[in-house]
């Protein structure tokens, strides 16, 4: 497909779809694969892409009956109304009508009252859906569209579609189906809460599509790997979505095929996928691709058998009625069970050229076809019947409003104006009860199962935790350790030079002697950063929520809403637990929680002044980056602003927790839906352009290896040289290792994980990060709890200064299976240093302080 001078794009080179003949014998195999219920591969849904006459008739026979085992004589439609929020697009397709330039006499935008009046109009013709379409990014291409965000206060487009999302569910009441484009993790994050369903068509994954003179040249947005990480990044963060495959643009079949299995292998590893679009290309007047040909009609229903046979059985398969008017009672022949969004207000704006069928000829035409036309949501009813972790908290009396105990569309209810966030806890003393008083349970035995059990609905909570460990580690090759110059490297790191990472991996496989020589040279570096003295804080740690849908496969401490063990502390017991410390002697707290979907937005900022009004002097050290852009993507605001309010409200440090390891890759192994790691750094950078300090951490022992640990430990000094040669106020205070803990873990009981990592390698990685960080984060920190007294008194000899906290209470380790202890006092901590034969002292939160007889807690004479 070349494009000519006028601007067509000319078929002369396209690979028409219409099917190359087929090796009978590959098509007989394809076939009876799929009857016997089988996972095709992508060779064999190529081959069925083809099929024609009766192999065809057969295709859509097998369809139908998988279509009718999953979903039985029901087809359903949602009712709503289309809103085009802008048709700037910085994206060039050759087939689309939708994008166009800026034109004087348009304003780049609807405006929140334009949209609110369609919404209303919808509302009024028993609408319960508002689909958002609109360009992708256009201020990245157009002034006028940046000029028009500018004026009215928005960073982005997507800032902007999140205000309209909130306009339309408290004015009309009608649920926001987002369809915006490209969209990062941060994104989704933030666009979740006001949606009850997200979605962006795939169209393709084949990269020649985007090479000059095809469909997507010059189209950003439409790189398969961008869209398919929109996908990834939906189902780690649990959005029920839609994407879908355009078909007839220039695309093998073999392509088509790959893309099928792209959207059914994302599927699996997430649950998230509620519907798959087959669409049909449609030549458009005015478009470089206006003579290129339609596919037809038996490529069509190819296609769709194809995909309801190679996508899982929970996967709805959808087919706009409008673009094949004269097909409807065939292509339900072909297994679809869904008919997509329908409007009795608004023109489909992506394809104008075709109107929405009336609804009672849909009716009377579905039922021809033998199956009965129900409404629905935009969420299908089984997410709708599951809210956790599908449905964001704010979002949950809106659709509930419209539903039916079995998920549905209520046909007899209008949607009435929805306030969009329950109202906020305003007095630490008052408000929502769920917030005033902790739930049943002290999360002290956790998640409904036995010990050394999964939980029976693990795969709803973790995903496919098998499948997601072969793909992501089978991508990245365990690298062998090196071999090298150990001695030559602990020379330069003595006299100051830091290992690099290759020279850090030469360390990592040091054994015997060479593994001796590095926990001295470390050791001997200790001595010359910050001396002898061992330091600890008196503090109290407060996990004020065990429920949590993140979904970390590591994680035994989160707990579902409705978990026995779950529960939430009220902001009375945190500021109790606060007072209890004070008067123990602590001068620091601790606060982290799981990632609850109901908590208000601001919540985090009423805990710390529920903290301050009762102790004004405590350090509150609190919320780790997770939680920091869990609070900013709700409230709809930059990280930076969310910080800079936490300062406000009593925020002194914050914890470098949910870094577990700084590789996506092994993130991704390890979580379903934490943050990634550019977001964690960008939670660092900002707090410490803020002035509020944090620590750092590396949990290692799992699914990594030695060069994971080396990158995530340059990674980190670079980000502390950064901060400095930026002038920031604020930096790491400390690094702290953290070893796996694996006994009651979900990632090891699943049989993923290693049984945490030995004590070798324990010893290496705090060795080592002594080596690596020096001169830029000095202090380096041990986890007791997870070690116990024996090896921590080991470590304080292998480049260790700092012991933690006393804690005074402790949860999370405790509850992945870890039997050391939740508490140490000054006492304890101290006999541990001098067990080594190290003086001592109690430090404060920043290390600036330290007192050799303690600085609130006070050590007697015998003691000390």
């Amino acid at each position: 497909m070349t494009q000519t001078d006028s601007g067509h794009l000319s078929t002369a080179d396209a690979t028409p779809v219409t099917p190359d003949p087929v090796n009978a014998h590959a098509m007989r195999r394809a076939l009876a694969r799929a009857d016997a219920g089988k996972q095709l591969n992508a060779d064999e849904a190529a081959v069925l892409i083809r099929a024609r006459g009766e192999d065809l008739q057969r295709l859509m026979a097998l369809a139908a009956r998988v279509r009718d085992q999953a979903f039985g004589d029901r087809i359903t439609y949602s009712r709503k109304v289309f809103i085009p929020l802008t048709h700037l697009c910085r994206d060039t397709c050759g087939y689309c009508t939708f994008a166009w330039p800026p034109k004087g006499d348009i304003p780049a935008f609807m405006s929140l009252d334009q949209v609110v009046e369609v919404a209303r109009q919808g509302a009024a013709a028993g609408c319960k859906e508002a689909l958002f379409t609109l360009g992708d990014q256009p201020e990245e291409r157009y002034p006028a569209a940046r000029q028009w965000l500018d004026e009215r206060g928005y960073d982005s487009t997507l800032a902007y579609l999140r205000a309209a999302a909130i306009h339309v569910i408290e004015e009309t009441g009608l649920i926001p189906h987002l369809n915006p484009g490209v969209m990062s993790w941060t994104d989704l994050a933030t666009l979740k809460p006001v949606s009850g369903s997200m979605g962006i068509m795939m169209e393709s994954t084949s990269d020649r599509l985007h090479e000059k003179g095809m469909p997507h040249h010059n189209c950003p947005d439409k790189v398969p790997a961008v869209r398919l990480q929109v996908l990834e990044d939906a189902g780690k963060q649990s959005v029920p979505f839609t994407s879908g495959i355009l078909i007839g643009i220039g695309e093998t079949p073999e392509e088509r095929a790959d893309t099928l299995l792209a959207m059914a292998s994302s599927a699996r590893r997430y649950g998230h996928l509620q519907e798959v679009i087959v669409q049909n290309f449609r030549a458009k007047p005015d478009t470089a691709m206006r003579d290129h040909p339609e596919p037809d009609r038996d490529d069509l229903l190819a296609t769709v058998a194809t995909a309801r046979l190679v996508l899982p059985t929970r996967v709805h398969l959808q087919a706009p009625p409008n673009l094949s008017p004269e097909d409807v009672e065939v292509i339900v022949g072909a297994g679809i069970d869904d008919w997509g969004g329908v409007s009795p207000v608004t023109p489909d704006h992506v394809n104008p050229e075709a109107p929405w069928p009336h609804l009672d000829e849909l009716t009377a035409r579905t039922a021809a076809a033998g199956k009965e036309l129900t409404e629905r949501l935009c969420a299908y009813p089984e997410w709708v019947r599951r809210p956790d972790p599908w449905l964001a908290g704010q979002m949950r009396r809106p659709i509930q409003a419209l539903a039916t105990d079995e998920g549905l569309a209520r046909p007899d209810t209008a949607p009435q104006p929805q306030p969009w966030q329950a109202p906020d806890m305003l007095e630490a003393q008052g408000g929502d009860d769920r917030w005033t008083s902790a739930a049943a349970g002290d999360g002290v035995t956790g998640w409904s199962r036995g010990e050394g059990e999964l939980r029976t609905d693990a795969d709803d909570v973790y995903g496919d935790t098998g499948l997601i460990a072969a793909e992501s580690l089978a991508r990245r090759p365990v690298r062998e350790r090196l071999t090298g110059d150990v001695a030559g490297i602990l020379r330069r790191a003595v006299d100051g030079t830091p290992p690099t990472e290759e020279e850090a991996l030469v360390l990592f496989g040091a054994e015997g002697p060479d593994l001796t020589a590095v926990t001295e040279a470390a050791d001997e570096v200790r001595r010359a950063r910050v001396g002898d003295t061992v330091t600890y804080v008196v503090n109290r740690n407060i996990n004020f929520t065990n429920v949590c849908y993140v979904g970390c496969r590591f994680c035994a401490f989160a707990q579902r809403r409705d978990d026995p063990d779950a529960y939430t502390l009220s902001l009375d017991e945190v500021a109790d637990r606060a007072e209890e410390a004070w008067a123990f002697g602590a001068t620091e707290v601790c606060m982290q929680g799981g990632i609850h979907p109901d908590l208000p937005t601001d919540h985090y900022e009423h805990l710390l002044r529920a903290v301050k009004a009762r102790v004004p002097d405590m350090h509150i050290h609190a919320f780790s980056p997770m939680e920091v852009v869990t609070g900013a993507t709700r409230a709809g605001i930059s990280v930076k602003e969310f910080l800079g309010r936490a300062k406000a409200a009593g925020l002194d440090t914050i914890p470098g927790t949910a870094a577990e390891i700084l590789d996506d890759d092994v993130r991704w192994v390890l979580t379903k839906g934490k943050l990634p790691t550019a977001a964690w750094v960008d939670v660092m950078r900002n707090a410490h352009a803020l002035g509020i300090p944090s620590t750092s951490t590396m949990m290692f022992g799992h699914v990594d290896q030695p060069h994971h640990w080396a990158g995530h430990l340059h990674l980190l000094r670079q980000l502390q040289v950064d901060s400095r040669e930026a002038g920031n106020p604020a930096r790491f205070t400390e690094f702290v290792p953290l070893p796996f803990v694996h006994a009651q873990s979900p990632i090891y009981l699943a049989g993923v994980a290693r049984p945490g990592p030995s004590w070798e390698d324990t010893l290496k990685v705090h060795a080592i990060a002594r080596l690596v960080l020096q001169g830029e984060i000095d202090n380096i920190q041990l986890s007791w709890v997870k070690l116990g007294v024996e090896r921590t008194t080991e470590l304080l000899d292998a480049g260790v200064n700092d012991l933690g906290g006393t804690l005074m209470e402790e949860t999370i380790s405790r509850m992945a299976g870890s039997d050391h202890g939740v508490r140490k006092d000054p006492e304890d901590l101290r006999a541990i240093a001098a067990a080594a034969g190290r003086p001592v002292a109690e430090r404060s939160t920043d290390y600036r302080r330290k007192e050799p007889a303690g600085i609130r807690y006070r050590i007697s004479p015998d003691a000390a």
